[in-house]
């Protein structure tokens, strides 16, 4: 049982991510809130939706206390979007996948070959303009394999086929790459620190490269994926003989994090971007140490708690985080795939499925709001009665 507070009330965190496709952090937060109030009514509850710099990492933010702002810029396929980004102070948080992600193109279509990432190159100049002096550039969830190409294009540099003509959007076009200058990009930028914040290791190519890792879930053939892996790594022997580039583009491209978000980790690389975990990036920036030192309990959780879970999710930053100040850690959970042995290594305590109290997972899917709340009422009853 969790430690009171010294006037004998119980201080709980709730830091949760999304459950995807059911409920947003913010929801997740309120519906544990709700929870728990039922069984213990006077319980302080503190809510702090996390993100690991995939989609709902803008919403984290705002939740924190960041302004949302919104710009106009290109999808992945040219067409225009409103994209949102939140900032406070000098201090921005961009999500890539607001301009360039999955859910920006028409539904039921797929752009493996010809998904650009200019609208985000854009986003991010809008947030210089905001003067943004440090930026969180959260990056996951992309409809795009083009190494980031087209960001760097949106923010000056120049991509030449054989005719010296822009070559097309997206990876397919990098095939016929001729040449590359970056001497135009915005000069603001080395003045800026730009955080490349995201949950995977993957290097530009090869076989944990982007293409075949995440090509196929953007719907990308073996034949596509053999095209993506051969374009993005000519788009690098070209940066490697490109002045003020050179020979640091085969080492950005080898690095972990460059294949992240379609190979947008190695554009940002080339931004001068520092590569953290996410989830790191994003406590930090969302002020989660002070927020930690005042609870008794911490909840964390998203929508399946699995072997990715473990790997620079959500829930495992947090978990660790809260392990290292001492504080009891449970999660709550659409699904839960881990073993109790596993769970407790990674710092969680206990685990707490909505399919325990619905076997149903459609109806969990559907009604996770008001499950999530009786989830909540046990945790309650478990920790703080």
């Amino acid at each position: 049982m969790a430690d009171a507070a010294v006037d004998g009330t119980r201080r709980v965190l709730v830091a949760a991510d999304k459950f995807k496709g059911s409920l947003t952090a913010v929801e997740v937060a309120e519906r544990v809130t709700a929870g728990l109030r039922r069984v213990v009514p006077d319980v302080l509850v503190e809510a702090l939706p996390v993100a690991d710099g995939g989609d709902g990492t803008v919403a984290a933010a705002v939740a924190a206390g960041f302004e949302r702002r919104e710009a106009r810029v290109g999808g992945p396929l040219g067409e225009e979007v409103t994209a949102a980004y939140a900032l406070r102070g000098d201090t921005a948080v961009v999500e890539m996948a607001e301009a360039s992600g999955l859910q920006r193109l028409p539904e039921g279509v797929l752009a493996p070959l010809t998904s650009s990432t200019y609208g985000s190159g854009e986003l991010l100049r809008a947030v210089l303009d905001a003067g943004a002096r440090t930026i969180v550039f959260g990056v996951g969830g992309s409809a795009t394999t083009d190494g980031g190409a087209g960001m760097l294009a949106a923010l000056g540099a120049r991509f030449l086929d054989g005719n010296g003509e822009p070559v097309a959007p997206g990876g397919g076009g990098l095939a016929g790459l001729v040449s590359a200058d970056l001497s135009g990009l915005d000069s603001r930028l080395s003045d800026v620190e730009l955080v490349l914040a995201s949950d995977v290791d993957n290097p530009l190519t090869g076989p944990k490269g982007a293409p075949a890792v995440y090509g196929p879930q953007k719907g990308a053939s073996p034949d596509d994926v053999t095209a993506l892996d051969a374009a993005l790594a000519h788009f690098a022997k070209v940066l490697e003989r490109t002045e003020g580039v050179g020979a640091r583009a085969a080492e950005y491209a080898a690095s972990p994090g460059a294949g992240a978000a379609g190979g947008i980790g190695f554009g940002a690389m080339l931004l001068g971007a520092r590569f953290r975990p996410g989830i790191e990036v994003m406590l930090d920036v969302l002020g989660f140490a002070p927020a930690l030192e005042r609870a008794d309990l911490v909840i964390t959780g998203e929508g399946s708690l699995d072997e990715q879970t473990l790997h620079g999710k959500a829930p495992a930053g947090v978990a660790a985080a809260a392990r290292a100040a001492g504080k009891e850690v449970v999660a709550v959970c659409g699904r839960l795939a881990l073993p109790a042995e596993v769970l407790g290594r990674a710092g969680i305590r206990r685990a707490y499925p909505l399919t325990d109290v619905e076997p149903d997972v459609a109806k969990c899917i559907a009604d996770a709001g008001p499950i999530l709340e009786r989830v909540a009422e046990a945790i309650a009853r478990d920790f703080l009665a």
